[in-house]
């Protein structure tokens, strides 16, 4: 779960709504007798954004409806428009969640693109080591992000340099991305094909935390004695993982759902790997790192149901900009009557607009790269490597530069290979080398910048 000191909550506790001064009766007589009435107000409050009491009372009310009595409406739909889940909560009930208006246009638009049509109007224009370069990208944008909504602190451009030169972590937050990455990658090239195990749980927690935990709190589960609180340090407590018989025995449960072997039937894929994302969440299984598996983890699932596009979109990117509806996703699920709506409408949004940032970037380096390719391809016989490079090295600006072991990293070729691609460019004076302590540093000369300007 995300940490949550993160949030920024003044007057947090959730006031929960008082019913017992209102006349119940009349509200479901008034509600039976005429529903069309109040669907266009509840649709406001549940299908356009899923909205609890906190919001939805400075909403526009029917007039004949006080804020606690529409909301008693509410929440009286709701519950009778609700599913079970297999998510069981400490107090022996079960989450349930509601199956939106425009849940179903969601998921059809996240099939279609994410089952293969992401790259189909690009498929002449991005090679294949253009795509190589974009998986890149995208786990280590992913890596960060998660990381910095665990608590690390180092700058996005500081991060990607760490990563792309192979620079050995400074600090516990240099370290968290790095291992970040390091998993990310083991869960596209390794894990994807495993079904899930306490030892695949307990090897990707190591992985996660490795230099950043106690070993001794590293692959295992928490225990009581652990004495874990998810708080904002100061005076409001936002959730208390259950206790550790609870965890044993759900983890279990978790773990047979994960795998598609449980008995509750067809889930669709990407409400699956929601749920396992929030059940992770709930019950905070590690010490520390909860959040990094639970995200991981939602990668891992939709990877392993054939969703390969996936990896190519950076999902906490977009969660790191709304750190506060994240983390509150959490709470009102747990705190309104298990209703796991909050987070579902929350993350299945963060995937569409992971999609649309996608695209309009895949737009926009389109554009870049034709232009680039015209130039280039009068004068030069490049390799895809040599040209990505270039663009690169034009699109970033004069202050940038590339490394052999970042354009091994990125490329996921040989150190003899980078090397005959560097020299080969640098011969024909496209790009001139500067040593910088240990490495060497490859920048576009004035000649590049001139073809491209002309």
């Amino acid at each position: 779960m995300v940490d949550m000191c993160l949030l920024n909550m003044e007057n947090f506790k959730l006031k929960k709504a008082d019913f017992t001064q209102i006349d119940q009766k009349k509200i479901v007589d008034l509600y039976l007798k005429d529903p069309t009435k109040y669907k266009k107000y509840m649709d406001r409050v549940s299908e356009i954004d899923y909205l609890y009491w906190d919001k939805v009372r400075y909403q526009s009310l029917p007039e004949d409806l006080s804020a606690i009595e529409f909301w008693y409406m509410v929440k009286l739909v709701r519950n009778i428009s609700s599913r079970g889940t297999k998510i069981k909560a400490e107090n022996g009930k079960y989450f349930t969640w509601i199956r939106l208006n425009n849940t179903d246009e969601y998921l059809h638009k996240i099939d279609m693109k994410i089952g293969g049509e992401i790259f189909s109007h690009y498929s002449n224009i991005i090679t294949p080591y253009g795509k190589q370069r974009l998986l890149t990208k995208s786990i280590i944008e992913e890596a960060i992000a998660s990381s910095q909504l665990e608590g690390a602190v180092t700058t996005t451009p500081m991060a990607k340099k760490l990563i792309l030169e192979n620079r050995v972590p400074k600090d516990r937050s240099e370290r968290m991305i790095v291992n970040n990455y390091k998993t990310m990658q083991a869960i596209t090239e390794e894990y994807k094909n495993k079904p899930l195990s306490h030892e695949m749980f307990f090897e990707l927690h190591k992985l996660i935390t490795k230099d950043t935990l106690d070993q001794d709190k590293q692959g295992r589960y928490r225990t009581n004695a652990d004495d874990i609180t998810i708080n904002d340090q100061l005076r409001y407590i936002y959730h208390i993982p259950p206790k550790e018989e609870f965890l044993n025995e759900q983890i279990e449960e978790l773990i047979k759902y994960a795998n598609d072997e449980s008995d509750e039937g067809f889930t669709h894929p990407i409400v699956k790997a929601i749920f396992i994302h929030f059940w992770i969440g709930y019950l905070h299984p590690f010490y520390d790192g909860n959040g990094r598996i639970a995200r991981t983890l939602f990668y891992w699932y939709l990877l392993k149901k054939s969703y390969w596009a996936i990896q190519y979109l950076p999902i906490s990117l977009v969660i790191r900009n709304a750190p506060d509806q994240y983390g509150m996703s959490f709470v009102y699920s747990e705190q309104d009557n298990l209703d796991l709506t909050y987070f579902f409408d929350f993350n299945i949004k963060k995937m569409l607009e992971a999609l649309d940032n996608f695209e309009e970037y895949i737009k926009k380096k389109t554009t870049e790269n034709t232009k680039m390719e015209n130039v280039l391809h009068e004068k030069y016989s490049l390799n895809e490597r040599q040209h990505e490079l270039l663009r690169y090295l034009i699109v970033k600006g004069e202050k940038s530069y590339i490394t052999p072991s970042s354009f091994i990293e990125l490329n996921k070729v040989s150190r003899e290979t980078a090397s005959k691609d560097l020299k080969s460019l640098e011969s024909l004076d496209l790009i001139r080398k500067k040593r910088v302590g240990k490495n060497m540093r490859y920048s576009a000369t004035d000649l590049l910048r001139r073809e491209v300007d002309r």
